[in-house]
C-alpha cells in the first residue's frame, strides 16, 4: 500500500505531487530543485549552489522515511545545461560513498522556477 512521506526539512510540494511516496519496500522522491525550505530560489547561484541544495533536500525527505543515500539505487539528475554536468558531479559524488547509485543524467529544455538542476531518486528501503 502506497504512503506519502512529508517533511519540514525540505521545501513543501507546491503542486498536485508528494515530496515522497513509499510501498516501504521502495522510496520514490518527487525532483529536488535548489529551493530552500523558507522559499528562496537558488536559481541565479553557481550549479555547484544549485547542485548541493537540490541534494540536501533529497537527502532530508530521505532522512523522513531513515534512509540514506546510501540507500538509493537510481538517481536522475536533470540540467538545463548539459555543461554544466562537470561542475554538478563534484557537488554530487561528495553525497555518495565507494558504491555510488545508478544515475541518469538529461539535459532538458526549462526547469520549474528557472533553476538549472532538478533531482529525482529511487531508495531502497528493505
Amino acid at each position: 500500500m502506497k504512503r506519502i512521506i512529508e517533511t519540514d526539512e525540505a521545501p513543501a510540494a507546491v503542486g498536485a505531487y508528494s515530496q515522497a511516496t513509499t510501498d516501504d519496500s521502495l522510496l520514490f522522491t518527487a525532483g529536488q530543485i535548489p529551493l530552500t525550505t523558507d522559499g528562496d530560489v537558488l536559481d541565479d547561484e553557481p550549479i555547484e549552489t544549485q547542485a548541493e541544495q537540490a541534494l540536501d533536500n533529497l537527502v532530508a525527505v530521505l532522512e523522513a522515511e531513515g534512509a540514506a543515500p546510501s540507500d538509493i539505487l537510481k538517481v536522475t539528475v536533470f540540467l538545463d545545461d548539459i555543461e554544466a554536468f562537470d561542475a554538478m558531479n563534484e557537488t554530487y559524488a561528495s553525497y555518495f560513498d565507494d558504491e555510488p547509485p545508478a544515475r541518469s543524467a538529461i539535459e532538458v529544455a526549462a526547469l520549474p522556477k528557472g533553476v538549472g538542476i532538478e533531482v529525482e531518486a529511487i531508495a531502497s528501503l528493505e
